[in-house]
């Protein structure tokens, strides 16, 4: 296993921060992508585009300026940029921009499926209606599996340091609103106590909607266990928080509970300090059932493509195989297609002679 880990500075450059390339095994590797969020990929020129549309203020004048601005320097400089990302999205057709824009940059990586987090209440408590969030993004859905053959599912969800009244809003308008194509419910934001959204949660898995939560990325093990424990969580944001953990990390183990890991967002976001420390080959050791995913790609620099890249400089290409099988059990895709999919990265592994 090639052991010259790249360093990753986040401040550096708008560019995928990615490692020296895997080759044609990452290319030919069919993927699936759990955790990534619409509003998080929105690239710098489309950014400038519904900015200029709708005359935003508090937006860089010039494209060149606008992708100085858009690399990663800290946690507040993300809120920042994500939020202005936010306020240029007021109707339908920039829904359905934002989500074309984004289905053909996955589906250019050999991305077959994903799973997309839409910050459903930043945009509820702008005053935009649910129904124009998801009339936009299921028109560029349809056209994009047409165009593409990629398959998008959506997951709205919530801040969870925003409180109880959000949740309620969010899942209320989901419910009513929400296409067939939700495959569930989430809460990301800054991690706080997970109780309180206990009914909440309760009333969108009633509705058939999966427990996605984050969890466990930068506020310890004990969130990890509310979000199983409270929200009846099937899946976990980020978890990495579960290595500090032996108890929990056998729980997750024997019941094969997914953890959505993006290694490219543990190093910007400093809960890891260097790629070499990160615990994804621990976690894969351990027999967890990780996924990888790039989180808020176009913020933080990189895509699918550079975290598998960086991955094969942790886990190896058996590694790779094994990440991209996992991403499809982990997946809320149908069985046959399920199947078909697994055995499709089994022959792209035989084909590289794994």
């Amino acid at each position: 296993m090639n052991q010259n880990f790249p360093t990753l500075d986040c401040q550096a450059s708008a560019g995928p921060l990615v490692a020296p390339p895997a080759g044609q095994l990452v290319r030919d590797l069919p993927k699936v992508e759990l955790h990534v969020h619409l509003e998080g990929s929105m690239p710098a020129d489309t950014l400038f585009e519904l900015a200029k549309r709708h005359r935003v203020e508090g937006i860089p004048d010039t494209l060149e300026e606008l992708r100085e601005w858009y690399a990663f320097t800290d946690f507040p400089h993300f809120v920042e940029v994500y939020l202005a990302s936010v306020r240029t999205l007021r109707d339908e057709a920039d829904f359905a921009l934002l989500t074309s824009v984004v289905a053909e940059r996955l589906a250019a990586q050999n991305v077959r499926y994903a799973e997309v987090h839409v910050s459903l209440y930043t945009h509820l408590m702008r005053g935009v209606p649910a129904k124009v969030v998801f009339d936009g993004i299921e028109q560029a859905r349809r056209e994009a599996e047409r165009e593409h053959g990629i398959q998008l599912r959506w997951i709205p969800d919530f801040p969870a340091d925003f409180g109880v009244q959000t949740a309620e809003e969010t899942v209320e308008a989901v419910l009513r609103d929400g296409p067939p194509s939700v495959v569930g419910f989430g809460v990301g934001g800054v991690e706080t106590p997970l109780g309180q959204y206990a009914e909440v949660f309760g009333r969108a898995r009633a509705a058939g909607l999966a427990s996605l939560p984050h969890a466990g990325e930068q506020a310890g093990p004990e969130r990890v266990r509310e979000a199983l424990d409270l929200l009846g969580a099937e899946r976990i944001g980020h978890g990495i928080d579960t290595m500090k953990d032996p108890e929990l990390l056998d729980r997750l183990v024997d019941a094969q509970v997914p953890v959505d890991v993006s290694p490219t967002s543990n190093i910007c976001t400093r809960v890891v300090d260097r790629i070499e420390d990160h615990p994804l080959p621990a976690m894969l050791d351990s027999g967890l059932l990780v996924t990888l995913n790039s989180d808020d790609p176009t913020l933080f620099g990189s895509d699918l493509t550079g975290e598998y890249e960086i991955a094969h400089d942790l886990v190896g290409s058996d590694g790779l195989v094994r990440l991209a099988r996992n991403g499809v059990h982990a997946s809320y895709l149908g069985a046959a297609r399920r199947r078909e999919l697994l055995a499709e990265i089994d022959a792209v592994a035989a084909r590289h002679g794994l």
